[in-house]
């Protein structure tokens, strides 16, 4: 947000309003400037875009490096929103968690409020040796349970990163996909079941 503030900021210049007083609040120009001009479509809206909560907020305050003890803030409040399954059971169908990882749809403008919306895992990760095409981004997930194992640590593990991937890595790129409502917690057991049943192409 930060970033977009400073290029909102930077652009009024440019389009001759250096002319505004020298103790203009160049952040609130930018936000009227975002509010007036963007509008709300489908699950796409403004106040998504412009309302952070205080980790993003953070790390917008810190974009690349962060002292520690802020890291370690960010990644404390967010272990604290992880929903585990309410069931106690972490595992769904891999062939549903496979299409969730191959569907790049969702939360844009052209979707329907309320539609299930997909996960792009391979946009960022390795995750079979069926799908040549994948993103690099993230590590390869690649015989992901196969090599970790099941135990309850791996499986709560597991869920937290997806669920909300800052409890373990402050300002990560990965989506905080139960926290901000991406996934449901039938996919997230879906997307699970991809990574640790031992049927799944993931561990093959």
């Amino acid at each position: 947000m930060k970033h977009i503030v400073i290029m909102m900021a930077g652009a009024l210049a440019i389009a001759g309003c250096a002319t505004v007083a020298a103790d203009s609040d160049y952040g609130k120009l930018a936000m009227d400037l975002l509010k007036n001009d963007f509008k709300s479509k489908g699950p796409a809206t403004v106040e998504r875009m412009l309302n952070q909560d205080e980790a993003q907020r953070l790390c917008s305050e810190y974009p690349t490096e962060r002292p520690k003890e802020i890291a370690a803030q960010i990644e404390a409040g967010q272990m604290k929103t992880i929903k585990y399954p309410s069931d106690g059971k972490y595992l769904g169908k891999w062939q549903e968690g496979e299409k969730i990882a191959q569907n790049g749809r969702g939360m844009q403008s052209s979707d329907k409020v309320g539609a299930p919306n997909g996960g792009n895992c391979y946009a960022c990760h390795q995750i079979t040796k069926e799908e040549i095409s994948f993103g690099n981004i993230g590590p390869s997930l690649y015989n992901y349970g196969k090599l970790r194992g099941n135990s309850e640590e791996i499986m709560k593990y597991t869920w937290g990163k997806i669920y909300n991937s800052q409890a373990f890595n402050a300002c990560s790129n990965m989506p905080r996909f139960g926290h901000s409502g991406i996934l449901t917690e039938t996919q997230i057991k879906d997307v699970m079941a991809l990574l640790m049943d031992p049927a799944s192409p993931a561990n093959k």
